[in-house]
């Protein structure tokens, strides 16, 4: 009887030595997204407004250095590239993760809300995919994942901000994809239900509000996870890794959604 075929070593994905850009680093998704590439053996350069926290990610990173950076602010994220390329080499990587959420009905979102959630979870990504792209383009190499959300493709009550922006980020990460796809960068989306983070507890109302997430709501017209569960930020930073890579080399503009089939993929 003839002995088992030695395992196959595991393919090269191309993360290794590259230097990977994320922002809204210190916390939640992008927090486990900058861990998740860093222990790919990616240099990161973890980027947030919230300066102490993206810090404190990059501490407890091999390679990793922290940059402060509001999104809404076109010169803050162009600074956040030039010192990451200068520190740590050419971004080869870089996921677009920052964001926020104000949630309120349409009659009853303001339009400072309205502003603020667009400023940051559109406009921002905007900023972050133009600075990206132009510089990938140049080289003819890269990749960039925007986490967006479920939200963005099935309509939720008190939430019409936060998915109206989380459309626009996505569809502008696919028109990127198109026109930089003949230039050797990719481009494709991540869209994560709920996720077990700061932003998504603050939804909750009680003590059972994970059950209730879980369970549905059918009075807000909302399905619930078939699954049984809501994500863990690093369910969706190995999908981030996984588009990131090279084992993703021939996929682009795609939409991945990290949801437990909470929509059912409608």
């Amino acid at each position: 009887m003839s002995a088992p075929p030695p395992a196959a070593a595991a393919a090269p994905d191309g993360i290794a030595g590259t230097t990977a850009l994320v922002t809204g680093a210190g916390h939640g998704i992008g927090a486990a997204v900058a861990a998740a590439l860093a222990a790919r053996g990616a240099r990161v350069a973890c980027v947030d407004v919230d300066g102490p926290a993206a810090a404190a990610r990059a501490s407890d990173l091999d390679g990793a250095l922290s940059y402060v950076a509001d999104v809404a602010d076109p010169d803050a994220v162009e600074r956040a590239f030039a010192a990451a390329e200068r520190d740590l080499g050419p971004v080869g990587i870089c996921v677009s993760v920052a964001g926020i959420l104000r949630p309120a009905t349409v009659l009853d979102t303001t339009d400072a809300d309205w502003r603020a959630t667009f400023d940051v979870n559109a406009t921002g990504v905007f900023h972050v995919l133009r600075a990206a792209g132009r510089r990938m383009a140049q080289r003819g190499r890269g990749s960039i994942v925007t986490v967006a959300s479920n939200a963005a493709g099935v309509p939720r009550t008190g939430m019409a901000a936060y998915a109206a922006s989380k459309a626009a980020a996505t569809l502008l990460t696919k028109c990127l994809g198109l026109e930089l796809a003949g230039r050797g960068v990719r481009c494709n989306v991540v869209a994560p239900g709920s996720t077990d983070t700061a932003m998504q507890r603050a939804l909750w109302t009680g003590d059972d509000g994970a059950a209730r997430v879980i369970a549905g709501s059918p009075e807000t017209f909302r399905a619930g996870i078939p699954l049984g569960r809501i994500a863990d930020p690093a369910d969706v930073a190995d999908a981030v890794v996984f588009l990131a890579s090279d084992q993703a080399r021939h996929i682009t503009m795609h939409d991945l959604y990290v949801d437990g089939g909470a929509t059912l993929r409608a």
